[in-house]
């Protein structure tokens, strides 16, 4: 089985939100282990994604995502030194809402396109007039 590159991507940011939102089940419930293994995960993820940035192809995007996910691998190394869940709470929010917008980046460019647009119709065909040119019709 294999998936397109941007089902990759979505895959792979919903697999880091799922990751996260454990890490913080695990914080609530005091599972150390638990919590270290869920960011470990989301922070290989993120790891992941960065090394798949296509730098030559989207540039400033590319630099943009990088720094993006170099700020949520730090976020989450201090969740679990700190053992607060604010980081936790940010990071799962930043990738959701990533995951969202490359989902929606994949259903554009899956989707076929649409049937050209039909001019409307003179006023006349729908009202069942004949048309008449310049004078009255007698």
């Amino acid at each position: 089985m294999s998936a397109e590159p941007m089902q990759l991507v979505c895959m792979l940011y919903q697999h880091a939100t799922d990751a996260v939102g454990e890490a913080r089940r695990s914080l609530e419930r005091g599972d150390i282990a638990g919590r270290g293994k869920a960011i470990s995960k989301a922070i290989g993820i993120l790891g992941e994604l960065t090394s798949s940035l296509n730098k030559e192809a989207s540039g400033e995007l590319s630099s943009s995502l990088e720094r993006l996910y170099s700020y949520m691998t730090v976020r989450l190394t201090e969740a679990n030194i700190r053992k607060q869940d604010e980081p936790l709470a940010e990071v799962q929010k930043l990738l959701t809402t990533l995951s969202q917008a490359w989902e929606e980046a994949r259903i554009r460019e899956t989707a076929p396109p649409a049937p050209p647009a039909v001019p409307p119709a003179a006023a006349w065909q729908n009202a069942g007039m004949e048309p008449v040119a310049h004078g009255w019709n007698a």
